[in-house]
């Protein structure tokens, strides 16, 4: 068909107005298809690594995951007594330390927390915020970084709290305590995460003047991935030296068992469904930042271990919005 028979077909008016039409409407279609593609990618954004433990405590110490928005997690802790105990008590079973907690997350990156431990009848409460979050695709960042501010507060009589004197005026604002941690980590690989915690915990009261109020500290705890459902979990904090109550020879001698050790922990987290169990061996009793970092005085060398568990219960409050259709 030539050019000359295009001009004719051109004559007839119902030709011309469908060839008019195409023009027109060419141009709009063109542009509508390249916003949709824009607007797709906005929507998918940065694709966020997710999984780098099965639960938001490491076992003891928080790790780099939150709660999702929405979503209220049930928590419950709870440590035997020391297997170095015997057979008197069961290697330990006899005994029980219980903490339960509920956490809830705001948004994505923002989670709180609130729970009540038997061990020194203590009420701890906590916020935890994502300011980093590691980047699968989309964005270049290599790592996620929370930060955790939480408190706790001691309901003890004065005189069963073991850092009073008989002489020694009771104020309610002695009973409370503070940490600051940095969550620090990185999902290596789909088997492998660590990550670094460094902290400070403020107490209100101090058992001599030779301690420190302010406790400076640092965790490191990893996960390895065994299979789907399975992890082996471990972590560790490490308290600077001369800042806890020191021993004299003469103590130690009438009571070897005196005296502060880090906090040591390992164990396995195992996944069912909406449920993860955390099976693990510490040194720690008590559940909360003040208890585990600055008042562990077991040693695993001489078997003064708690085999403990914990349990997490995630339940959907607030179900996200679906996105509209364009």
């Amino acid at each position: 068909m030539t050019f000359a028979l295009y001009e004719r077909l051109l004559h007839f008016p119902m030709i011309r107005s469908l060839f008019l039409l195409f023009l027109l409407g060419a141009s709009p279609l063109a542009a509508q298809d390249d916003l949709l593609d824009l607007l797709g990618e906005e929507d998918a954004g940065p694709s966020y690594t997710t999984a780098s433990f099965k639960t938001t405590r490491v076992i003891n110490g928080h790790s780099l995951e939150n709660t999702a928005k929405g979503v209220l997690d049930f928590k419950i802790g709870h440590r035997f007594g020391t297997v170095d105990q015997g057979i008197g008590n069961f290697f330990g079973l006899d005994q029980a330390s219980i903490r339960i907690g509920f956490d809830y997350g705001i948004t994505d990156r923002l989670m709180v927390g609130i729970g009540r431990s038997s061990f020194q009848k203590t009420v701890d409460g906590f916020a935890k915020y994502k300011i980093l979050r590691q980047c699968d695709d989309g964005c270049g960042m290599p790592i996620t970084m929370a930060l955790v501010a939480s408190s706790s507060i001691t309901t003890l009589q004065a005189q069963d709290l073991p850092w009073y004197s008989p002489d020694q005026q009771d104020y309610f604002t002695h009973r409370f305590a503070y940490s600051f941690q940095l969550v620090l980590g990185r999902k290596i690989s789909e088997r492998f995460t660590i990550q670094l915690t460094p902290g400070l915990v403020h107490r209100n009261l101090i058992q001599t003047i030779n301690e420190k109020n302010d406790v400076y500290n640092v965790g490191i705890s990893g996960r390895m991935k065994l299979s789907k459902r399975v992890t082996l979990n471990a972590e560790y904090f490490y308290v600077l030296p001369g800042q806890l109550r020191e021993f004299t020879a003469q103590e130690l001698a009438g009571n070897p068992d005196l005296g502060f050790t880090n906090s040591l922990s390992v164990g396995f987290d195992i996944e069912t469904g909406g449920h993860v169990f955390q099976l693990h061996f510490t040194n720690s009793t008590g559940l909360f930042e003040r208890a585990f970092i600055t008042e562990t005085t077991n040693r695993w060398e001489k078997g003064q271990i708690h085999y403990g568990f914990n349990i997490s219960r995630v339940f959907t409050l607030v179900k996200p919005k679906e996105p509209k259709d364009i």
